[in-house]
């Protein structure tokens, strides 16, 4: 007995993992070699490609498509129509399969709905990538990034609070959930 839902709209290639309590909705593909973990909710209409690796507590929002070399950790948030490459110089007339670049979205990252990610990048954890920017570097963990192309704006908590450095000691305590982080070296960690 499954203990996962499939709509019976969407398509899942054989062999695939799919970790129990994941929801996966109408007419969506999940191609051959997918790896989807526990609890994630894949939207309407979504696409995994070839051996896409999912986290579990992942959410992929209607219409996104996540293309072979895309790796999701845990509780990333992909929000609607995002947008990931995969390969960096496309031509329909030539086979660049085998130069697929690894993109990484590391623990507690968000992509905000029609972010554009380009391919050989990593999303720090935890990092929020803002409605409509388009990734062409990597995010440092807790980094807000906004713009195209996507340029840095500030910090924010696990909980996605923005986080105020503009102090002598480089803390800040995260004006929702009181949680303190310290900068170092342009770098941002929970203390």
């Amino acid at each position: 007995m499954k203990d996962y839902y499939i709509h019976e709209s969407s398509y899942i290639d054989e062999p695939c993992e799919i970790g129990a309590g994941t929801k996966i909705w109408h007419f969506s593909h999940i191609m051959k070699g997918c790896r989807i973990g526990r609890n994630c909710n894949i939207g309407q209409n979504v696409m995994l490609g070839p051996d896409v690796v999912i986290g579990d507590n992942v959410k992929i929002q209607n219409n996104v498509s996540v293309y072979t070399g895309v790796i999701c950790e845990d509780d990333v948030f992909i929000g609607p129509s995002a947008v990931f490459t995969n390969v960096i110089n496309p031509r329909s007339h030539i086979n660049r399969k085998n130069e697929f670049r690894k993109t990484i979205l590391r623990k507690g990252a968000s992509i905000g709905a029609n972010a554009t990610i380009v391919c050989g990048h990593e999303i720090g954890m935890y990092a929020f990538v803002g409605a409509g920017a388009v990734v062409t570097r990597n995010v440092s963990d807790f980094a807000l990034v906004v713009g195209n192309p996507a340029r840095h704006a500030g910090w924010v908590c696990r909980c996605a609070a923005r986080l105020d450095f503009n102090n002598s000691d480089n803390r800040a305590v995260c004006p929702e959930c009181s949680s303190v982080y310290i900068m170092e070296n342009d770098m941002v960690r929970p203390e």
